[in-house]
C-alpha cells in the first residue's frame, strides 16, 4: 500500500494557534461514532459562524428585497462552494499538521508571502468592517438614544469584551452565539412554513434555486454586483487559514487509521455546519422578499405604518422581516441581540485568523489585544467617513461593498490551497480525491471568472456608497 508523505520535521515547527493546539482530548477509536463525532465537531462551526455575520445578512437582504427570489441559487451555490473549500482547509491541517499560511510559507515561492499576507489583511479588515457596522446597527436598536456614529466608535471598545469573554471558555462563546442565531432560523422557519399571512411558494422558491434565470442575472450589473458580495459574504478567504488551523486542536495521532477517522469527521463537521448556514441565509433573504420586495410600506402589527424606498438601509430596517411573529419590541430586541451576538462572535475569529496569517506567513507574534485593535482601527475609519458624509444612510451599501472585497482576495486563497491539497508531494495518499479536484477547482475558476466580469462595476458602486450617486 502506498503510504502517506509527510513534510520534514513536521513535529519541531512553530504550531498553529499555539495556545489551542491540541487542547481538546478525542475519544478512542472503539467508541460510539455520535461520541466521536462530537468531539471533532466545533472548528466549523466556529469558521459557519462567519457565513452567518453581518455582512451576510446586508447581502441576503438586499438580495430578497431588490430581486425577490432572483438571487436564491446564488445563496445555495455559494454554500456548496464554501463546503468544497472548506473540506479541503481542514484536510490541509489534518494531513500536513500545518495551517494553509505555513503550508504557503514552505511550499510557494518567497516572493508570494507579501502579497499573500497583505491580501489576508485587508480580508479581515473588510471582514470586520462588516462587525462594525453590524454591531452598530445592533447597539442602536438596543439603544435607540445612542447614534450610529456614536455606536461605531464604542464598538471600538470591543477588544475588552472580547478578553472577557475569551475567559468563559470559547465553546461557552460559542454555545450562547448559535443559541440565538438558533431562535432567529427557527423563528424564520416559523413564519416561512407556518403564519399564513406568509407561506411562500415552495415550488417558485425550488425553481429559483436550481433553475436561474441567467440572461436577467448578467443582464443587471446590480444583481452581479449582490451576487459578488453574497459569495464574498459566504466564502471567506480567512477563513480558509483559519479552518486549517483550527482543527489542528484536537489530539490527534499521525498513524493512518487516525488520520482517516480525523478527515471524515472533520468533513462531517464541515457539511453540517455550512448546510445550517446556508437554511439561515435562505431563510433572510426569502423573508426579505416577501416583506419588502416590490412594497414601499409596512403595516405593523399595531396598526403603525413604516414607510421605505427601493433603496433603503435594508440592514436597519430588518427587523421588521420577524415582527409578523414577534411584534415590533420582542423583534427589534432579538434582531438586535442575534446581529450584536454575531458580529462579536466573527470579531473572535477575525481575530484567530489573524493571528494564523500573521504567525504562519511573517512568523511575526504579538498579543491578541493589539491584533485587535490595529485591526478595528482600520475597519472603524470607513465606517467613521461615511457616516460622516451621509449621516445615518448607506449602511447596508458599505456592508455590501465589504463583501465584495472578500470576493476578490479570494483566488489568492484558493488556488494555493486546492494546489497544496491537490499535490501527492505534499498530502501523499490524502490529497484530493477526483471529486474535491473537479468541485474545488471548478469553484475556484467560477468565482474567478465572475470577480473580473464584475470588478469594474465593483469599482464604481465603491466610489458610489461614499458620493451616494
Amino acid at each position: 500500500m502506498e503510504t502517506m508523505t509527510k513534510p520534514p520535521e513536521k513535529r519541531e515547527r512553530p504550531v498553529s494557534l499555539e495556545g489551542l493546539h491540541g487542547t481538546v482530548a478525542l475519544p478512542p477509536h472503539s467508541a460510539h461514532p455520535w461520541k466521536q463525532y462530537l468531539a471533532f465537531a466545533g472548528p466549523a462551526m466556529l469558521v459557519s459562524v462567519g457565513y452567518m455575520d453581518p455582512g451576510n445578512w446586508s447581502t441576503d437582504l438586499s438580495a430578497g428585497a431588490e430581486f425577490r427570489y432572483g438571487l436564491l441559487w446564488i445563496v445555495g451555490l455559494a454554500s456548496l462552494m464554501a463546503i468544497f473549500l472548506q473540506v479541503a482547509s481542514a484536510r490541509l491541517g489534518v494531513v500536513t499538521g500545518r495551517d494553509l499560511a505555513q503550508c504557503c510559507r514552505d511550499h510557494l515561492p518567497g516572493w508570494t508571502r507579501w502579497p499573500n499576507y497583505l491580501s489576508c489583511e485587508l480580508a479581515i479588515a473588510a471582514c470586520d468592517l462588516a462587525e462594525v457596522l453590524g454591531s452598530a446597527v445592533a447597539i442602536h436598536l438596543l439603544f435607540p438614544r445612542i447614534s450610529l456614529l456614536m455606536a461605531v466608535i464604542i464598538t471600538a471598545f470591543d477588544v475588552i469584551v472580547l478578553l472577557s469573554l475569551q475567559r468563559l471558555g470559547m465553546r461557552l462563546i460559542e454555545a450562547v452565539i448559535v443559541m440565538l442565531i438558533s431562535t432567529i432560523g427557527i423563528c424564520y422557519f416559523i413564519e416561512i412554513f407556518v403564519l399564513p399571512q406568509m407561506k411562500p411558494s415552495v415550488v417558485e422558491m425550488m425553481s429559483a434555486t436550481v433553475a436561474p434565470n441567467l440572461h436577467a442575472f448578467f443582464a443587471s450589473k446590480d444583481m452581479v454586483y449582490i451576487a459578488i458580495g453574497i459569495i464574498g459574504a459566504t466564502v471567506m478567504p480567512h477563513n480558509l487559514y483559519l479552518h486549517s488551523a483550527l482543527v489542528q486542536s484536537r489530539q490527534m495521532q499521525g498513524d493512518e487509521r487516525s488520520v482517516r477517522r480525523a478527515i471524515r469527521f472533520n468533513t462531517l463537521d464541515s457539511v453540517v455546519a455550512l448546510t445550517i448556514a446556508f437554511f439561515v441565509n435562505a431563510a433572510i433573504l426569502v423573508l426579505a422578499a416577501i416583506v419588502f420586495f416590490g412594497k414601499d410600506k409596512m403595516m405593523l402589527p399595531g396598526g403603525a405604518v413604516v414607510e421605505f424606498s427601493a433603496d433603503a438601509d435594508w440592514i436597519q430596517v430588518a427587523y421588521l422581516t420577524l415582527t409578523p411573529l414577534l411584534g415590533v419590541a420582542a423583534a427589534s430586541l432579538l434582531f438586535a441581540l442575534a446581529l450584536l451576538a454575531s458580529g462579536q462572535s466573527s470579531t473572535i475569529t477575525g481575530t484567530l485568523a489573524g493571528q494564523v496569517v500573521m504567525e504562519g506567513f511573517m512568523d511575526w507574534k504579538i498579543q491578541p489585544w493589539a491584533r485587535r485593535l490595529i485591526t478595528r482601527a482600520v475597519a472603524i475609519t470607513p465606517a467613521i467617513i461615511l457616516i460622516g458624509i451621509r449621516g445615518g444612510t448607506g449602511v447596508n451599501d458599505l456592508l455590501n461593498l465589504s463583501q465584495v472585497v472578500l470576493a476578490i482576495q479570494l483566488p489568492l486563497a484558493m488556488f494555493p490551497l486546492l494546489w497544496l491539497t491537490s499535490s501527492k508531494r505534499i498530502m501523499g495518499t490524502y490529497r484530493n480525491g477526483w471529486f474535491l479536484l473537479a468541485t474545488g477547482w471548478t469553484s475556484a475558476i467560477l468565482i474567478t471568472a465572475l470577480d473580473i466580469y464584475g470588478l469594474p462595476d465593483a469599482f464604481r458602486d465603491a466610489a458610489a456608497v461614499f458620493t451616494n450617486h
